[in-house]
């Protein structure tokens, strides 16, 4: 067993897509767009307030839990959540995070900052950020294929 340890990290994350912010906020914000490019959320209510619950993994290996609530909500521009990940009965950490879309250029610039607690050694803020930069990779192989 680790010692008990809190890490605290924020990183930032800047991606440009060539389409609008309507189309790219879109993308994380109807359950079957984001399910494209993102894990299949197995409850998603999004509005202020509302929950993000997905719970899976791969075959006989752990289970993994993201449990998000939405802080806010201003269309085509922001979206702010905070959550937390698990794996199995173990809590990874605990975050906010705020997606910023920018009009920029005839396409948006989205800016995701995550600011986090990683616990306990089970993971790490650079896995959670190569993570979420394959994630938001996906998502502009997504909106380039529609």
């Amino acid at each position: 067993m680790n010692e008990p340890s809190a890490k605290h990290s924020t990183f930032v994350i800047e991606r440009n897509y060539k389409h609008s912010t309507a189309r790219v906020f879109a993308a994380w914000a109807g359950q079957a767009a984001k399910a494209v490019w993102f894990p299949k959320a197995n409850e998603f209510d999004f509005r202020v307030g509302g929950r993000e619950y997905n719970r899976g993994g791969p075959p006989g290996g752990p289970v993994f839990t993201f449990d998000a609530c939405y802080q806010e909500i201003v269309p085509d521009r922001r979206i702010v959540y905070s959550y937390t990940l698990d794996m199995d009965e173990t809590r990874l950490s605990v975050s906010v995070t705020t997606v910023e879309f920018k009009p920029e250029g005839g396409g948006t610039r989205l800016v995701y900052t995550e600011q986090g607690v990683f616990l306990d050694g089970h993971d790490t803020p650079e896995q959670r950020e190569h993570g979420t930069k394959l994630f938001l990779d996906k998502l502009g192989d997504v909106l380039d294929g529609q």
